[in-house]
């Protein structure tokens, strides 16, 4: 018996060694190596270099002087920790009232336009750091109101935070907030609350 056990024991040990401690291992030092700023998180750092967020996770903006996310369904709004979505499903009563709460809250700003879909409906992870280059133009007239400076200048330093398609055919085109919202204390020289 110990013949028929001694030979499984030592495959356990090694495919624990080798699956378990060195391909992991080999992974992460590639990653740090090739990719250290994803590896890393993406994290983002202020000027005094302290850690403000990371370009892959949402955060909540409310002030109108600067791009607002879409809506969260994680936790009490970009939890990390409870990442999901609402789960509910179209025809769902819960989420037809949220989204229609949300819709009314942003009927004075929108003024007669149509309202874009990512202001009223959360991502599958509730984090989502981008948002729609129409959500983004929906907001320019509250930015440049609250910053009191022109709409263009705005709708400048936001059309040049578009990002793309991904190798010009994956997702859609989108605009990261945080970074954003960096670019645009940083041209009108208002200092963040957030």
């Amino acid at each position: 018996m110990l013949t028929s056990i001694r030979p499984a024991v030592v495959m356990i040990a090694l495919f624990t060694a080798v699956l378990g401690v060195a391909y992991p291992l080999a992974v992460t030092g590639v990653a740090q190596t090739a990719f250290p700023t994803q590896a890393g998180g993406s994290l983002i750092h202020n000027k005094a270099g302290t850690v403000i967020g990371s370009a892959l996770v949402g955060q909540g903006f409310s002030q109108p002087a600067y791009l607002h996310p879409r809506p969260s369904a994680a936790g009490k709004g970009y939890d990390a920790s409870s990442s999901s979505g609402s789960n509910l499903g179209p025809l769902n009563p819960d989420l037809i009232a949220r989204v229609q709460h949300d819709a009314d809250a942003l009927r004075p700003e929108a003024a007669g336009r149509p309202i874009p879909a990512d202001a009223v409906t959360t991502s599958a992870s509730g984090l989502d750091p981008d948002i729609s280059p129409a959500y983004a133009e929906f907001q320019i007239a509250r930015i440049a109101m609250a910053r009191g400076v022109p709409a263009d200048e705005v709708r400048q330093v936001v059309q040049q935070h578009v990002t793309g398609r991904t190798f010009g055919i994956l997702g859609q085109p989108r605009v990261n907030v945080l970074l954003t919202n960096m670019a645009l204390d940083a041209r009108f020289a208002q200092a963040a609350a957030h």
